[in-house]
């Protein structure tokens, strides 16, 4: 049982808590009472700070400069960047998506390429997607103006953060600066990241909110833990003895909040990992709460813990969802399609008036439009099944210039051949498939070795990745999983570690960083030969033809 617990019967309710918790957040053995409770719950990430954040900045540069290099190549649009870097600079000029007149792909694109405007008009458009990405995508054309570069800057920031993220979550996770540093530079060479940092969509964004909700829910935990241990430790025998313990403030959920509402207002399926991450907040307060020595009333964590983490990662991620509306808010009367002047009876209009009255009307429009037969039944020839997106059996196409003829842009080719130049949403291979390797036995490791480390990376990956298992017929994309890469490399990060060893193992070490080494170097080269493709450099067919391992690829 539990420290702190009187003898007793077992109740069904606290076997099931037992059961759960045990599964989520706890260690091979716990420790009763005292000092040895003390240390765990003040365990931490480690300690060498200054080196720690040289080796995330100097990543996270690199990172950059990889993803900034020719970033406004090719200048035209490609791929949805018809929809979001032209929507982005509509909300700079209204402060909501106008129409764009004219024949998009043959007349309004190639003129936005090379700053027209002209075919914006102030007449409402509706979109599918909420405003933050898009917001963030402005911003870069407001810096830099109507160009390429622009419009893909705020894309290009957001991948760099990424990187920075997942080496702190990672060093975080594994109490190891070296493993934390293999996770980003993993993630700095991973071609589906690369390529999404470096185009106007706005998956990108919401991978980072997701992932910095994540990060702020995992600080908390050892904020948390390390407050409980703080008050313990002046506790005659330091222990909570069957007591439920103090209330604790815990900003790092309330950062969680903003980070989600952020990623909800990106885009809408973001509510998943919310939800998930909200569980495991409760269930790591019920399990810290416990190894102080509350016993049965570490129950009481449903009241002290449970509900204050709901306001700070609910309601809080509500009102900042709500709160990335404000500048669509102030002009929705002006839409031509304002559909709460329309609806006058509505109970949203009657109460908050038109404004409010439309943005239900755009919430209901919106849901009906992602999840009716119409989107069922839409057909995309780079359409894949979710599971596939594991091993990146599908890709997505994202530019292509065929039938460069020789001479033409460098082209040297012998008569009768032609160049090209492609990008595709391919993941870095081997990364992908030792990646989904790593994930196995990190599930394995979290339900066979109770840890809570590996339960992070799975559960992160998983409720981003599951739900689109119902989400029907509808066509999804490869490049959907951006969200789930950053799990996918810290779950192969401390795989390595793992095989790496301790640090005073000797040989055993020595040989644990040959192997490391060499998967490591394997990767970045795999990167550095799938490059052409993923930045459209100039290629001959058959060249290009050496990168397509797969038929899922072409």
């Amino acid at each position: 049982m539990p420290p702190g617990t009187p003898q007793g019967a077992v109740t069904p309710a606290r076997t099931l808590l037992t059961t759960f918790t045990r599964f989520v957040d706890a260690p091979r053995q716990r420790p009763s009472t005292g000092q040895a409770a003390v240390d765990l719950l003040r365990q931490g990430p480690p300690t060498d700070r200054v080196i720690g954040w040289v080796v995330t900045l100097v990543i996270t540069g690199l990172a950059f400069f990889l993803r900034w290099f020719r970033l406004g190549q090719p200048s035209t649009i490609m791929f949805d960047e018809t929809y979001y870097a032209k929507d982005a600079w509509s909300l700079l000029r209204f402060g909501y998506e106008g129409t764009w007149v004219g024949d998009g792909e043959k007349v309004v694109n190639p003129q936005f390429a090379l700053g027209d405007d002209s075919a914006l008009t102030p007449t409402g458009e509706w979109a599918v997607h909420p405003e933050v990405g898009k917001w963030l995508i402005a911003l870069g054309e407001k810096m830099f103006g109507l160009d390429a570069f622009g419009w893909r800057f705020g894309a290009l920031i957001f991948g760099a953060l990424l990187v920075f993220v997942t080496i702190r979550l990672a060093r975080r996770l594994s109490r190891s600066t070296l493993i934390g540093g293999l996770a980003g530079l993993l993630l700095t060479v991973d071609g589906l990241s690369f390529v999404m940092s470096r185009i106007a969509l706005l998956d990108i964004f919401q991978a980072f909110f997701i992932l910095a909700a994540v990060s702020c829910v995992v600080a908390d935990r050892d904020y948390f833990r390390r407050r409980l241990a703080d008050h313990i430790a002046g506790l005659p025998g330091q222990t909570l003895a069957g007591r439920a313990g103090p209330f604790i403030f815990r900003p790092w959920l309330l950062a969680a909040g903003v980070m989600f509402g952020l990623g909800c207002g990106t885009k809408w399926n973001t509510i998943y990992p919310v939800a998930v991450f909200g569980v495991v907040v409760v269930v790591w307060s019920v399990t810290a709460r416990r190894l102080a020595g509350a016993g049965r009333k570490s129950w009481f964590s449903l009241l002290t813990d449970a509900v204050p983490a709901f306001v700070s990662m609910v309601v809080v991620g509500v009102a900042t969802y709500l709160a990335t509306w404000i500048p669509w808010l102030r002009t929705a009367t002006s839409h031509e399609w304002s559909w709460g002047a329309a609806d006058p009876d509505s109970w949203v209009t009657r109460h908050f008036g038109s404004a409010w009255g439309t943005l239900w009307k755009w919430h209901q429009v919106t849901y009906d439009f992602h999840t009716g037969p119409g989107m069922a039944s839409t057909t995309h020839p780079y359409s894949s099944n979710p599971w596939q997106w594991t091993v990146m059996g599908r890709t997505v196409g994202i530019y292509a210039q065929n039938d460069i003829q020789p001479g033409d842009q460098g082209c040297v080719v012998a008569a009768g051949s032609s160049c090209m130049r492609i990008i595709t949403a391919l993941g870095t291979p081997l990364l992908w498939w030792l990646g989904a390797i790593a994930l196995i036995a990190a599930l394995v490791w979290w339900l066979a070795g109770m840890d809570h480390r590996f339960g992070v990376v799975v559960l992160g990956y998983c409720s981003t990745w599951i739900p689109w298992m119902f989400a029907g017929t509808r066509p999804l994309f490869s490049f959907y999983a951006i969200t789930m890469v950053p799990f996918m490399v810290i779950a192969l990060a401390m795989a390595l570690g793992v095989v790496l060893g301790p640090a005073r193992a000797g040989r055993r070490r020595r040989n644990g960083a040959i192997v490391v080494g060499v998967i490591v170097a394997l990767i970045v080269l795999d990167f550095a030969f799938i490059y052409p493709i993923l930045t459209g450099e100039l290629m001959t067919l058959r060249q290009w033809q050496w990168r397509m391992w797969l038929p899922g690829w072409i």
